[in-house]
């Protein structure tokens, strides 16, 4: 009997290297020299062309200051070269928070970054690979029980890290069915949600990539039994992939396989035509 065991999922360690620290340590320093300079928070992201929440989250260390801020920021609030001289210990820790996957996921990275193929089932969300950086946060933001900051800008950034196969040469063939409920949610909040089709649409041109939508309006189809992905690495026979709550598996079994690819199949004959989706999501866009 399969030792289930092995798929529990689990969580990363506390941060050792002190990076949440340090994050906090640097939302401090910004929130005393704008403070010194008479600015709320809505004023300095306006002078700086942010936004108020990303100001608010930067001051409380729960997120990565890009260096473009704080360059920005050490002129407009005369630090001094106070902010500009964290960029180097920053870029150091991002590096660090790069591409750190975690362990149960780490066998399914390794196959998809040498894939030709990419299929996926998606019901709940946009695929990982298609999502766009504030979409992919907001998935992690919102899991429970929760991550700590410098866990989700982990995340984050490794699955960003993941997309480089969509622009490399040649590109794996990919194709995308994604249920039209998760196109109409409002994952994130409206700008988030809109940035995220647009990306669709983006994603939807390019010669490798197909995307198809499963229409509400279907009122049965083979995808009954939830999410999964079909992926066939160079040379090798192509594996199944599926997640659920606190569940993740690697199918290799030549018959189970066989059966995700043909009721994959079906689930293609049930969804709309690229053309017809891209269209529905246009149209969705047109909506918000």
């Amino acid at each position: 009997m399969r030792d289930r065991s092995r798929d529990r999922r689990p969580e990363p360690p506390d941060d050792p290297e002190g990076a949440t620290d340090f994050l906090r340590a640097i939302g401090k320093q910004v929130k005393l020299l704008r403070e010194r300079a008479a600015l709320t928070q809505k004023e300095l992201g306006d002078r700086l062309g942010y936004g108020e929440d990303l100001i608010s989250s930067l001051e409380r260390g729960r997120r990565t200051p890009q260096p473009e801020f704080l360059d920005a920021a050490d002129e407009l609030l005369g630090a001094g070269g106070l902010l500009k001289a964290a960029k180097e210990d920053l870029t150091r820790a991002k590096a660090k928070a790069r591409v750190r996957h975690p362990e149960w996921f780490r066998d399914y990275a390794r196959l998809e970054l040498e894939a030709v193929e990419l299929n996926f089932y998606s019901t709940l969300t946009v695929p990982g690979l298609l999502q766009t950086e504030e979409y992919a946060r907001t998935t992690f933001t919102v899991r429970q029980p929760l991550f700590d900051e410098v866990t989700i800008e982990q995340r984050v950034a490794a699955r960003l890290a993941r997309q480089q196969i969509l622009t490399r040469w040649p590109a794996p063939m990919v194709c995308a069915v994604i249920e039209e409920s998760v196109l109409r949610r409002l994952i994130g909040g409206l700008d988030v949600h809109r940035g995220q089709l647009q990306h669709l649409l983006h994603l939807g041109s390019l010669r490798s990539t197909t995307i198809q939508v499963l229409p509400l309006a279907c009122e049965d189809h083979a995808g009954m039994d939830g999410p999964f992905i079909l992926l066939t690495p160079k040379g090798r026979p192509q594996v199944a992939y599926v997640e659920v709550q606190n569940v993740s598996r690697l199918i290799a079994d030549p018959e189970e396989v066989r059966i995700l690819s043909a009721r994959y199949g079906s689930i293609r004959g049930q969804a709309l035509s690229p053309r017809e989706s891209l269209a529905l999501i246009e149209k969705t866009l047109g909506e918000r």
